[in-house]
Order: structure tokens, then sequence, then C-alpha cells
């Protein structure tokens, strides 16, 4: 079980840390052009990460885990965003 956390965690964390990049580095008008290159550079990682583990076993359910969490993630900051561009 701990290899699956330990697979699926990291992505979450690299989603949340592009989006609070975003949120900083950006000018307001550039966030929703950010945000999906960070969404894809997440999915990219959800699947070097899955690579690299040497397990078969549940590999759609982690990758679906980690690409999962980081839309919940970045759509929360998208939101968050949102209003603070408004």
């Amino acid at each position: 079980m701990t290899f699956k956390i330990a697979s699926i965690v990291p992505v979450w964390f690299l989603a949340l840390v592009g989006g609070l990049l975003v949120g900083l580095l950006s000018p307001s008008d550039e966030y929703f052009t950010w945000l999906p290159i960070v969404f894809a550079g997440a999915v990219l990682i959800t699947f070097v990460i899955q690579l690299a583990v040497v397990r078969k076993d549940g590999l759609v359910l982690r990758v679906m885990s980690s690409i999962g969490g980081s839309l919940v993630i970045l759509a929360v900051t998208t939101g968050i965003l949102a209003l603070v561009a408004a």
C-alpha cells in the first residue's frame, strides 16, 4: 500500500506547487494560460512515476488517482485565482 501512496502524493504536491507558482509569478491575465500547462506537466510526471514503479498491479487506479487529484487541486486553484483576478 505504501508504494501506491508514494507514487501518487508527489504528483499532487507538484500540482499544488505549480498552482502556487502560477499565482505568485505570473500576471493575472495569464493565469488561465499557465494552469493548463501545469496540469499537462502533472500528467507527464504521473506517467514518468508510474512507469518507474515496477509493479503492474493497480496501475490504472494509481494513474487515475494522481491525475484526478491534480485536477481537483488545480480546479480549486483556478477558482481562487479567478476570484483574485476579478
